[in-house]
């Protein structure tokens, strides 16, 4: 194995300015750094980037701002300290729990699927698109039985799901959708923004390599004043009052009762400074990493390997993963195993990754579910030759010609 010449250039890096550093201090200097004015802060200003208003469940997939039928139509902000307390929150604020059923798909992260498991509901597994290794509605359709409740479409890589299908099926079988938004911000479907479609709840990720940062954190966003309002409680113990009224309150107000056995996923002021910055900032970090995409994209024209396929025409593609597959359309012709190619890039000290290992290959769902490889087809013969490469904001033109060079010079 030879050294590389270059340092190591790692598979994905935060992008972490002044801007936000300054925004920390201050917190630090505020005596404030759990859950209060800076979490509150970033709340709204989630829900000013998404527009703040969305149409009603009841009008047709975009709708007008502001529109819908009866309810709060407004949308809420909750801040939490990980994407997956976030979709542990919608889906114990929309009722499920033991019998229930939750379809999700298998090319995900574990995360997505157990959740449902923390509430005692069984998950449905189903196959992908081969071309968008999104969910695969048509397979969700197949999936529905007396104890189905609610589906789970995750937008793999950042490009949006099916949505319009998959709220389509919800709708006409009575179901709850909640959306792994993980990858997805600021992603477009339909014109708008993954967030404010008509989905009972969208969860987004702030993890360290998402598109946006707080370190570890996630948003949920739903239209459902009442799941709010549940999640709200739910994640600081089931109080009915949280530490910020209670403490900034100019009365005496150490009174709280606790209203259910809730958990502890509030998000700090300390990573919601981050937050506060970051956020700023996405629409420009969209576009950086839509420019790597393209880069990518061209160079890697005519080798024998199948790029991520793009956002529609009119769409945003959130950019979040660059997942190449080997070989061409029917997987043949790379010349090389997807684990040494692995080997190759880490050799020539290029940090990369495989998104993912389907969770039917996973023993706890494999042996809980007994599921075979073949009933999922197409996201076994996409995760045998997935290899995800860097691409974040950090990336110089050097960077992104290393990895180029890496790539083309491995498939030569």
């Amino acid at each position: 194995m030879t050294e590389p010449r270059d340092p190591f250039l790692p598979f994905a890096l935060p992008d972490i300015g002044e801007a936000e550093i300054a925004e920390v201090v201050d917190t630090l200097r505020s005596g404030w750094v759990t859950t209060g004015p800076k979490a509150a802060r970033f709340e709204a200003d989630f829900r000013a980037f998404l527009g703040g208003q969305v149409g009603g469940q009841g009008g047709d997939q975009g709708g007008d701002q502001g529109g819908g039928q009866g309810g709060d139509d407004g949308l809420h902000a909750i801040a939490v300290n990980s994407a997956t307390a976030g979709l542990h929150l919608a889906l114990e604020g929309l009722g499920i729990g033991p019998g229930d059923e939750v379809i999700t798909t298998t090319h995900t992260f574990t995360a997505t699927a157990e959740v449902v498991r923390y509430l005692g509901a069984d998950v449905r597994l189903v196959d992908i698109d081969a071309a968008t290794l999104n969910i695969d509605p048509a397979a969700v359709e197949a999936a529905i039985t007396p104890r189905t409740k609610a589906i789970l479409p995750v937008h793999y890589g950042g490009l949006a799901a099916d949505m319009p299908a998959i709220l389509d099926i919800a709708q006409r079988h009575g179901l709850k959708v909640v959306e792994d938004a993980a990858h997805a911000l600021p992603a477009t479907c339909g014109g708008r923004l993954v967030g404010t479609l008509r989905s009972d709840a969208t969860v987004f990720s702030f993890y360290a390599n998402k598109t946006i940062t707080t370190g570890e954190g996630g948003m949920l966003v739903t239209r459902d004043a009442a799941l709010a309002q549940r999640a709200k409680v739910m994640r600081l113990h089931g109080m009915s009052r949280d530490a910020f009224d209670r403490f900034t309150a100019k009365v005496p107000s150490w009174y709280y009762e606790i209203v259910a056995p809730g958990f502890k996923y509030n998000l700090s002021d300390i990573a919601a400074a981050l937050g506060l910055q970051q956020l700023k900032k996405a629409h420009a970090f969209q576009q950086m990493r839509a420019q790597i995409a393209a880069l990518y994209d061209a160079a890697f024209a005519g080798l024998p390997l199948v790029t991520p396929p793009a956002a529609p025409s009119g769409e945003l593609h959130a950019w979040h993963l660059y997942a190449l597959r080997l070989g061409d359309g029917d997987g043949a012709g790379a010349g090389i195993a997807r684990e040494r190619f692995i080997e190759r890039l880490f050799d020539a000290g290029i940090g990369c990754s495989v998104h993912y290992i389907p969770l039917h290959l996973h023993p706890y769902w494999r042996e809980r579910y007994a599921l075979r490889p073949e009933q999922f087809a197409r996201s076994q013969a996409a995760y045998e030759r997935l290899v995800s490469l860097p691409i974040y904001t950090r990336m110089g033109e050097a960077d992104v010609q290393r990895v180029i060079d890496a790539v083309r010079g491995i498939l030569a």
